[in-house]
């Protein structure tokens, strides 16, 4: 048995945690991996992780000056995407790790994006990156976007997808199970890189996603595949 002082991370384990366990050691593993999760995710994307926030940015379409929540902000990659396209960006994570090495500019707040410290209807638009997977329950925070934003404000979730497409559902299986760990035990934490691949398991499929957000009172909710299924975007306007 390992010591208290050895103890293995709540991450580092053969079974995906769920509940209090899943919301502990999401906050600690991205508190740990900080430092270098910039790196990592250049390295592991090759840089298309750029690109898929440009796109779920401009997919917004909402007026200059807009007032937009970026929630499991992480570094503030989001945030900054945002101010380029003339968006007013909070930055909120409940990791202050990830948080203190936000260099975006855009003001922040630790906070649980289950339980945002935002006035009902007050919010123009909300992006989130690579976190639904994360959250404990999808269903709470679908209601808690729709209680924040106002009528006809613009949401856009990125997370990681399975590709319809058997060959690259294969390839980017190998890859991201094989080979992600490998870079990510180089330059951070082997353990958070071999958990993050293996947490696109919590994710409902698609269509229930999309689902799950008309249901919370968003309309015309859409679901789409970006670069071959890698990354999904989901794009919904508040009734």
């Amino acid at each position: 048995m390992d010591s208290p002082t050895h103890r293995r991370p709540r991450w580092d384990r053969a079974d995906l945690p769920h509940g209090d366990e899943k919301i502990a050691a999401v906050r600690e593993m991205f508190d740990a991996i900080a430092p270098r999760y910039d790196l990592v995710n250049r390295l592991m994307t090759f840089r298309l992780d750029v690109r898929w926030r440009r796109i779920a940015v401009e997919s917004l379409q909402l007026p200059k000056d807009s007032l937009v929540l970026d929630l499991a902000s992480g570094t503030g990659d989001l945030c900054a995407e945002l101010s380029k396209h003339d968006y007013k960006p909070i930055s909120m994570d409940f990791s202050f790790g990830m948080l203190s090495r936000d260099r975006s500019g855009a003001p922040r707040s630790q906070a649980d994006i289950l339980r945002l410290p935002v006035p009902n209807a007050s919010i123009d638009g909300i992006t989130c990156g690579f976190a639904l997977r994360n959250l404990d329950n999808l269903a709470s925070f679908f209601a808690e976007l729709a209680r924040v934003t106002r009528r006809q404000g613009r949401i856009a979730l990125l997370d990681v997808g399975i590709p319809s497409n058997r060959l690259i559902r294969w390839g980017n299986g190998l890859y991201f199970g094989k080979i992600v760990p490998l870079i990510g035990g180089l330059l951070s934490d082997r353990a958070a890189y071999n958990y993050l691949p293996r947490s696109v398991a919590y994710l409902p499929p698609s269509d229930e996603l999309v689902i799950m957000l008309k249901r919370s009172g968003f309309t015309d909710a859409t679901h789409h595949e970006l670069s071959g299924g890698l990354t999904q975007l989901l794009v919904a306007t508040r009734n």
